[in-house]
């Protein structure tokens, strides 16, 4: 039996329940058959061109723009459909409920009228929320770029960098890119920022190098006065796609990392510079990438700041943020501020300033967007400037950050 059965079939037993319980909110409020049946051949076509993608797209396509494609319409229309199941059915519960205890009690109790009626009305009501959010993410928020300017003071900084001011950007994903306005207009938005410093912090690409050739001069236009440098992500690594070759894999990393230079940036793998201003100085750290779990560990701190002095004021940039909780905050040799990117905020949740901050990432990362300190200790978690996956963002915006180091 081929390994795609058993998925297939638990995806369509799923995908059966969803439809069931949708079809039903729609044929209780409307009696119109075109409303009705367009309802359901919608649905169904959206799952069959998800699953004529995943059958056709080899391995070695990595992550295509037809899976983008086909991904966004799955979750537009199955997410509100999950809520429509979960409302629907549970006020079937609460019926099947009420018929047990009439049962045990010998006394019938008769149905509230139109309570079915009202109830899918409830949950299409509620269902378009997330979808009308997600065509949203996908046409137009996953180009709603955000500048977001963090002012952090420490008693250490060097005098001649009071002031001092960093744009960091992060999560490119080149190969997700299909629109070259609009990504211009993101990047002349980090460019307006006029910092002091641009600093990159990984995944360039989704899994090509040759992903990124169309955007080069773009980014490569990018300028700041102490210099733009950058670090690997999980990605540049070419681990999500097959390869022919092991050789292949290799030219392929090779040429990732040529990219950085072209474009202007200084690539730090497991090294260090420092920024000199006025005879004062500042160690910028760069390791490769260093993920909890299953992603790559080649990150080294000890290599990387080997010859920094213990004293010095240090920045690092290290893309996956797990690496600042499990190692990097913890350090003794002090890393003032830490800069990642890598978790995206998952490209969907709910942010409102001063009042909410949720997405399904937090319960991935303790850290996963924005600003978080412990023992004198920062981190920011850049909510990434591309996306990847799936083809938009909702509620969590591509961002741009710019942190304005200040004397304490």
């Amino acid at each position: 039996m081929p390994r795609w059965i058993i998925p297939l079939i638990i995806f369509s037993v799923v995908v059966f329940i969803l439809e069931y319980y949708a079809f039903q909110a729609i044929k209780t409020v409307t009696k119109n058959k075109i409303i009705r049946w367009s309802w359901l051949i919608i649905g169904i076509g959206v799952y069959a061109y998800f699953i004529y993608v995943i059958m056709t797209t080899p391995r070695s396509a990595g992550q295509t723009k037809a899976f983008q494609l086909a991904a966004g319409m799955m979750l537009t229309v199955i997410i509100p459909k999950i809520l429509i199941l979960a409302i629907l059915f549970g006020e079937d519960l609460v019926r099947w409920v009420q018929k047990l205890i009439s049962w045990i009690s010998s006394s019938p109790t008769q149905p509230i009228a139109g309570r079915r009626k009202f109830v899918s009305q409830l949950a299409l009501t509620i269902a378009a929320i997330p979808f009308a959010s997600f065509l949203y993410g996908i046409i137009q928020g996953r180009y709603n770029y955000k500048v977001l300017k963090y002012q952090l003071s420490f008693e250490d900084l060097p005098d001649a960098f009071d002031g001092f001011t960093i744009t960091q950007i992060s999560d490119i994903h080149s190969g997700s890119f299909t629109n070259k306005e609009k990504i211009q207009y993101g990047v002349n938005m980090i460019d307006e920022q006029n910092s002091d410093l641009i600093l990159f912090t990984g995944d360039i690409v989704n899994n090509k190098a040759k992903e990124m050739d169309n955007w080069i001069e773009m980014f490569g236009a990018l300028k700041a006065p102490y210099g733009k440098y950058s670090v690997l992500g999980n990605h540049d690594y070419g681990d999500y796609t097959r390869w022919p070759s092991e050789e292949a894999k290799k030219a392929n990393f090779q040429a990732v990392k040529d990219l950085h230079p072209r474009m202007g940036f200084e690539l730090l793998c497991n090294e260090h510079r420092y920024i000199e201003k006025d005879g004062q100085k500042i160690a910028l750290v760069g390791v490769e990438n260093w993920g909890k779990g299953g992603f790559q560990k080649k990150g080294d701190l000890k290599l990387a700041g080997s010859g920094v002095d213990q004293k010095d004021f240090k920045v690092l940039m290290s893309h996956d943020p797990s690496h600042w909780d499990v190692q990097v905050k913890n350090d003794d040799f002090h890393y003032h501020l830490t800069l990642s990117g890598h978790t995206h905020g998952l490209q969907m949740g709910i942010e409102i300033p001063g009042w909410i901050k949720w997405s399904p990432s937090k319960y991935v990362y303790k850290q996963w967007a924005g600003v978080y300190e412990e023992f004198g200790r920062y981190i920011n978690v850049n909510r990434g400037f591309g996306y990847h996956a799936f083809p938009g963002r909702v509620g969590i915006w591509p961002e741009i950050t710019v942190i304005e180091l200040k004397k304490a």
